[in-house]
């Protein structure tokens, strides 16, 4: 007769499992997502990596006499897509990274007493270790499995040149615009609320408030945009200079560039050595391979928009209810509708910290709280009778 067994090495195999395909999706996502086809090729490549290991999983099962469960059961939750779709993606590296490292210290250290199974989770873990180099080294902006000599002195000579910057996206930029929009107002409405008892003052004083918010959310983001064109400009400048001061490196520099795309050193050497004869054509190519398509921030009058309506949007809600209500019952109102907002918005901000939304929302509700009380507190004691 076939022992049973060993439910603790049953317990961690399934776990694996699980954390095996929920991995492999989470790559497939990304390599969705990226748009350098070396790293989505890397980015499959560990996808396929985490369903091999999730196939030897299941072939230890299975000698084990365990009932395989269903893989479409074991799914990323729609939260847990999102922000792998629209948080940055060297946030959504780093954060897999640590997973990675969590799995080798974690489950795949610890043995469970059963030879075969320990056996199978040591293997896998040593697979996992090089899975936390390679997410690292992409972090870094390096290919860690294909990189060569020539990305190896590429790498040396962009360290040279710190001056690089990049820009962020819109969508992050309206939700952080909403959430100060709501908690500047929040604490404006009950501010004035403490003092005036929930009169109209509270509506002038709110739609001021909101006004205000969303003009200075608008005109900021428009003069970061601006900066960060300007932030290009000036990095074009200074790669010109850097052609001018350095011309062999950059040549070089640009050569490397041409082998990383597949064309040999003599042939890529050939082309470096053409387009050095126009170093306004050889500073815009050295300056689109280093800062990426673009390179020179978002659209200005776009993030304004976003800033200033997402903001404005957000420190409506305070204000709303004045609108039709006076008194404590506008004042209980408006604080409820509130921190419900802080809680949404608190939310929706883990789409770009891969924090737990439920944190992040519970997080930015007592913030809410914290703000409406103090506030409301420092208009008792200038109350207007």
């Amino acid at each position: 007769m076939k022992a049973a067994p060993d439910s603790d090495a049953v317990a961690r195999l399934l776990g694996s499992w699980r954390g095996e395909i929920e991995a492999g999706a989470v790559y497939a996502l990304l390599a969705e997502r990226e748009k350098d086809p070396r790293r989505v090729e890397i980015l499959r490549r560990l996808a396929e990596a985490e369903a091999g290991h999730r196939r030897r999983i299941e072939a230890r099962l299975k000698e084990l006499g365990v009932e395989i469960p269903d893989p479409a059961g074991v799914r990323l939750s729609p939260w847990t897509r999102l922000q792998v779709r629209l948080a940055p993606l060297g946030t959504v590296l780093a954060s897999r990274e640590a997973a990675e490292d969590a799995e080798v210290d974690g489950p795949y250290k610890k043995p469970t007493g059963d030879e075969g199974t320990d056996r199978l989770l040591r293997e896998i873990r040593r697979d996992e270790q090089s899975h936390s180099r390679e997410v690292a080294a992409m972090r870094a902006g390096q290919d860690p499995v294909t990189q060569n000599p020539a990305e190896s002195r590429l790498q040396r000579l962009l360290s040279r040149e710190t001056w690089h910057r990049t820009g962020t996206g819109w969508i992050s930029g309206a939700i952080y615009g909403a959430n100060d929009g709501l908690a500047a107002v929040f604490g404006i409405v009950s501010g004035v609320s403490g003092a005036t008892g929930g009169s109209s003052f509270v509506l002038t004083a709110g739609l001021a408030g909101a006004l205000a918010s969303a003009l200075s959310m608008a005109t900021g983001a428009y003069l970061a945009e601006r900066s960060e064109a300007e932030v290009a400009a000036a990095n074009l400048a200074r790669e010109r200079r850097e052609i001018e001061e350095h011309p062999e490196e950059e040549k070089e520099e640009l050569s490397l560039f041409y082998q990383l795309k597949g064309l040999s050193k003599a042939d890529g050497d050939l082309l470096a050595e053409k387009l050095a004869s126009n170093p306004d054509a050889m500073a815009q190519i050295l300056a689109s391979e280093e800062l990426g398509a673009g390179g020179g921030g978002g659209n200005p009058v776009q993030a304004a928009l976003a800033a200033g309506i997402s903001t404005g949007l957000g420190a409506l809600i305070p204000v709303i209810p004045f609108f039709w209500l006076r008194g404590l019952t506008a004042v209980i109102v408006a604080a409820a509708v509130s921190l419900v907002a802080h809680f949404a918005v608190g939310a929706s901000k883990s789409l770009f910290t891969l924090r737990t939304w439920w944190a992040a929302g519970a997080e930015m509700t007592v913030a809410g709280i914290i703000v409406g009380s103090v506030t409301y507190a420092f208009g008792l004691l200038f109350k207007i009778h």
